[in-house]
């Protein structure tokens, strides 16, 4: 039930989320009023609520009452809190139909092994964190002196980062870092990769000699052209000509299939999981049914949801999600934290109260497609439709390991506002609410919260945002592009003693 104050998500609902902030004395539901004064986004009770019971939101529970709360009060933090062991109500498999997204194309860039670029991009990737102040330098030079007779490709971009020594030769650790390096050498939206390394690190270049099928690469070490100046100077020679090679290709009109869309949330508040994230799902089933694949990450973040994915996946997929989240516990105990170590202060501001509210909205953006595969952090997707991996919940870490899986593009929902971009993958941003996407126009490409600001349907939003993909996929910059958001934002996940 929604009406111009507060919308109820389902009759089991013990809650519903504020449209506007509320003043005591406005309605709720029938025959239910605000007794105190309560935030837009925030959740307000509409029924009786018993201390020690499950406070149900989307048909789910998420946490347990701490007190008892009459109708029309204020159910947040103080009032609700994340149990372990709190029941959550299964779901039966149902076969959804997916919506016809009709003959969907985009203009991409073909790579000669098949693969398709959504950017022209030349990549200058360092192995090392001791060859990241020359990787700058080459790529600024770059991006002065060669971009402006090469105008046919996008820029110069330097991947760096802050390890590839001091660390194991073995190890999860280390093969998560070069199956990053590898997936970003790889990348359809590069035309061709320079990998730079010191000479003497743990992560030697010679290891990303077979970086990936099709990937055009080029190394070499700073210790043997003589030193930092000299390796700008024969970067750049060797540049001249790729960038040469690159600018020659043109856009070419291809399906919607080649299409790998990274789904991120950051920044999310009470109507994330009513707005942003559900019109992101619907999407989502517009790209799976157009043949396009998904891939839905933040383990920690679908903590308390991972019900609602395993219910639409075959046996042994649901098994590996949930090895997946047992690695997690285990994970973050040997640490002394937990996974209801979550929402952020931030979150909790827009109305987010339990890891279980946040991880029910979360899970939105995938859609109702199946779940057809599990895989690791930075693991390159191979498969079709709805494709789970394994990241933290951290955006820019999250986000890395999606496009070195092979993400041409990041769609991001935010409900405060997160700034974010990763190159060489365009990244748009979609607000959750009206006021934030009016007040940091500049950051936010799609509009979500007209759904409850204006009574847009979430399919409609939905079919904007899948109408938006295939667009920047095109060619039209993001804000976050238009900003120069990228060159920062490439945070592989570390893993691993630092020796």
């Amino acid at each position: 039930m929604t009406d111009r104050r507060v919308v109820i998500l389902s009759a089991d609902d013990d809650v519903g989320v504020a449209i506007r902030a509320l003043s005591p004395g406005d309605a709720v539901a029938d025959g239910v009023v605000a007794r105190t004064a309560i935030p837009a986004g925030h959740k307000v009770a509409v029924k009786p609520i018993l201390r020690g019971r499950p406070v149900m939101k989307y048909a789910q529970p998420i946490g347990e009452a701490l007190v008892d709360v009459a109708p029309g009060a204020h159910v947040h933090t103080d009032e609700l809190a994340f149990v372990p062991g709190t029941e959550r109500r299964a779901v039966a498999a149902v076969a959804r139909p997916l919506p016809d997204p009709g003959a969907a194309t985009f203009m991409g860039y073909r790579r000669p092994d098949g693969r398709v670029g959504t950017r022209n991009f030349i990549g200058v990737v360092a192995s090392v964190n001791c060859s990241v102040t020359v990787c700058r330098r080459i790529a600024e030079v770059a991006n002065r002196e060669l971009l402006p007779r090469h105008p046919g490709i996008d820029g110069f971009v330097p991947i760096v980062h802050g390890q590839g020594c001091g660390m194991s030769t073995g190890g999860e650790g280390p093969a998560i870092l070069r199956r990053t390096l590898a997936g970003y050498l790889a990348h359809p939206n590069f035309a061709a990769s320079l990998l730079i390394g010191l000479g003497c690190e743990v992560n030697q270049i010679a290891l990303y000699a077979k970086a990936g099928p099709g990937a055009q690469v080029t190394a070499f070490d700073i210790q043997e052209v003589g030193g930092s100046r000299a390796a700008v100077e024969k970067a750049l020679a060797l540049l001249e000509p790729m960038a040469a090679a690159a600018a020659t290709l043109v856009r070419d009109e291809v399906p919607a299939s080649a299409l790998t869309v990274g789904l991120q949330c950051g920044g999310s508040d009470g109507f994330s999981g009513i707005t942003a994230n559900p019109a992101l799902g619907a999407a989502m089933d517009r790209l799976v049914a157009a043949g396009g694949t998904a891939i839905l990450s933040e383990t920690p973040e679908i903590y308390g949801a991972e019900h609602l994915l395993t219910a639409r996946a075959e046996p042994e997929i649901a098994a590996k999600l949930m090895a997946r989240l047992d690695w997690w516990k285990d994970y973050v105990a040997a640490t002394g934290a937990s996974l209801d170590n979550n929402p952020s202060p931030g979150n909790k501001r827009g109305g987010l109260t339990t890891i279980l509210e946040k991880s029910l909205g979360a899970v939105a953006k995938g859609g109702r497609s199946p779940l057809v595969d599990v895989v690791r952090y930075a693991e390159k997707v191979t498969a079709r439709g709805l494709v789970f991996m394994d990241t933290p919940g951290y955006d820019p870490v999250s986000a890395t390991g999606q496009v070195a899986g092979g993400a041409n593009v990041v769609v991001f929902t935010t409900g405060r506002g997160s700034c974010f971009g990763c190159r060489p993958t365009p990244s748009i941003k979609v607000a959750s609410n009206t006021d934030l996407a009016r007040r940091m126009a500049e950051d936010i490409d799609v509009d979500a919260g007209r759904i409850v600001s204006a009574g847009v349907a979430v399919d409609t939003v939905g079919a904007e945002i899948f109408a938006e993909i295939l667009a920047v996929a095109s060619g039209r910059p993001t804000a976050s592009e238009a900003f120069g958001y990228g060159d920062d934002e490439f945070v592989p996940w570390h893993i691993g003693a630092v020796l």
